[in-house]
């Protein structure tokens, strides 16, 4: 019985670990299933999102090499743009992180949203962490979105949104972020997408059912 209940007491401990890191988080918590279904509705291609995750890893690996613990900086890839984040101590630096980031492998366009000053706290990082689970929640609630479609990322109450969207969806997104408690501003890095090209991206149902039909013997 006194097993059991350290067990119990040591998944919990677990879960609630994972939900105050980061998001990336769940998906380990939901298992293979879950990323199945991510891949499925994000509107890069699997050869992308794998692209982006690669360059996400490098780049951090990079940053930790060369700084160490003496900055904090958060490397968001999506279809190969990357959103730096966080903060450096001095204008030099700031710098050399971007350079350092673009020459990482794959990478089109890296956007400089680093901020010089000291390093965040643990607290501010989890008020932001609260802050973006609160627009994922607000998108999860607005039917007519799709959350796997946004990467959401929060520094110091400001609000990163990317993803490739239509204009409507770009404009529901931004509408239900700025309306969150504790958001100072949105920033769009949408890449934004024509009702036809979402369409080409989202063929309807009977179109993809439209097959040869198999022989009857």
């Amino acid at each position: 019985m006194k097993i059991k209940k350290t067990r119990n007491i040591r998944n919990m401990l677990c879960i609630l670990c994972c939900t105050l890191t980061i998001s990336a988080c769940a998906p380990l918590l939901l298992g293979g299933m879950a990323g199945t279904v991510v891949v499925a509705t994000d509107r890069r291609t699997s050869g992308i999102q794998l692209a982006d995750e690669e360059v996400e890893l490098r780049a951090a690996a990079r940053i930790r090499g060369m700084f160490g613990d003496t900055v904090h900086v958060n490397v968001t890839s999506f279809n190969l743009q990357v959103l730096l984040t966080g903060e450096v101590p001095n204008d030099k630096d700031r710098l050399a992180v971007v350079k350092l980031v673009s020459e990482v492998e794959n990478v089109k366009k890296v956007l400089n949203e680093l901020a010089i000053g000291p390093v965040s706290s643990y607290a501010d990082r989890t008020h932001d962490v609260l802050i973006s689970s609160k627009v994922k929640a607000g998108i999860i609630d607005a039917k007519d979105l799709m959350v796997n479609t946004f990467k959401i990322v929060a520094e110091h109450g400001n609000v990163y949104l990317m993803g490739r969207v239509t204009a409507n969806e770009a404009n529901r997104a931004t509408e239900i972020a700025r309306n969150v408690s504790g958001v100072n501003q949105v920033v769009r890095v949408f890449q934004l997408l024509t009702e036809d090209e979402l369409r080409a991206l989202n063929p309807p149902a009977s179109a993809k059912a439209q097959t040869t039909p198999a022989p009857v013997k």
